[in-house]
């Protein structure tokens, strides 16, 4: 991870100061008038001071400032949950700052892990027709998609993960009505895996590739925003059907906690819901025939 950026190289080893990185991100984002403190006197840098941080938080300003620097490595829960409310972090930030402070030391980079479902959340997922249903496994890479969900994503060349669907493929503007807000999303959602399984080699590949092709994306990777892929509401264009206007739900898989099922489902009788009964008639999977019994006399 470039101490600088904030982003994972898989190039070099991830650098140990990802709380240092996580900290200075979110400081620089956080006015003096948001946490209630006079804006006044000019400043160098945007965002609050490390002293102005350490007094929201309660701490001395030596040791906030051994804290982005590194070199407090054992930081307690509590002083952690004051940072966090210095600095106006949300409940999924708050963890994953605590993932950062007990994953500060340098680890040796692994070998990537192959990541299956189970054979019955699959035929879960195949089993509904009329709802789009896939699994995302981590670095939000999809591990499986039932028929409804291909058609969904038909317009689409990069199928491999989410993040390069959002960024490297063309189809993305027209696909996402919000894109913005998709992209900002899945962005928030990669660091939350990020901050969970940072040495994951598959992770730093995927971030790199990212980088060099999308300069959105290295804009909202270095913001560190996180938090996980909640319910919401997704305006999709589908090529075929048109207009969507669909709601997620996303449901962490027992036993396998890096797997989140996602489930798109439409408002009922909205014109949503006819475009993708439309949608999944047109992408019905072929019904197979039993083949004719004879008879052992071939009668």
């Amino acid at each position: 991870m470039d101490s600088g950026s904030g982003r994972v190289s898989g190039k070099r080893q991830a650098a140990p100061n990802g709380l240092g990185d996580f900290l200075r991100a979110r400081r620089a984002q956080l006015r003096p008038e948001d946490a209630g403190l006079p804006a006044t006197g000019r400043r160098r840098v945007p965002g609050l001071r490390r002293e102005e941080v350490a007094l929201l938080a309660g701490v001395s300003a030596d040791y906030y400032m051994r804290l982005e620097q590194g070199r407090e490595r054992h930081p307690s829960s509590q002083v952690l949950d004051a940072v966090g409310r210095a600095l106006r972090l949300g409940d999924a930030a708050v963890a994953h700052l605590h993932r950062l402070a007990v994953s500060g030391t340098h680890r040796a980079p692994r070998a990537p892990r192959a990541e299956h479902i189970s054979p019955p959340l699959r035929r879960l997922i195949d089993g509904w027709g009329d709802t789009p249903a896939f699994v995302l496994g981590n670095p939000l890479d999809f591990l499986a998609r039932n028929h409804l969900a291909d058609a969904l994503f038909a317009g689409f060349t990069e199928h491999g993960d989410l993040l390069s669907m959002v960024f490297l493929d063309p189809a993305a503007r027209d696909f996402f009505r919000d894109w913005d807000r998709a992209a900002a999303s899945s962005v928030a959602a990669l660091r939350q895996a990020a901050g969970t399984d940072a040495d994951d080699p598959r992770l730093a590949h995927l971030v790199d590739e990212l980088c060099a092709g999308s300069r959105e994306f290295r804009e909202l990777w270095d913001r560190h925003d996180v938090h996980g892929k909640d319910r919401e509401t997704k305006r999709l264009r589908h090529p075929v059907v048109g207009d969507l206007e669909l709601h997620a739900e996303v449901f962490t898989v027992a036993g396998a906690p890096a797997q989140h099922l996602v489930v798109y489902q439409p408002e009922p009788g909205s014109p949503s819901a006819g475009a993708l009964t439309l949608l999944a008639s047109l992408n019905a999977p072929p019904v197979m025939c039993p083949s004719p019994i004879t008879s052992p006399s071939g009668r």
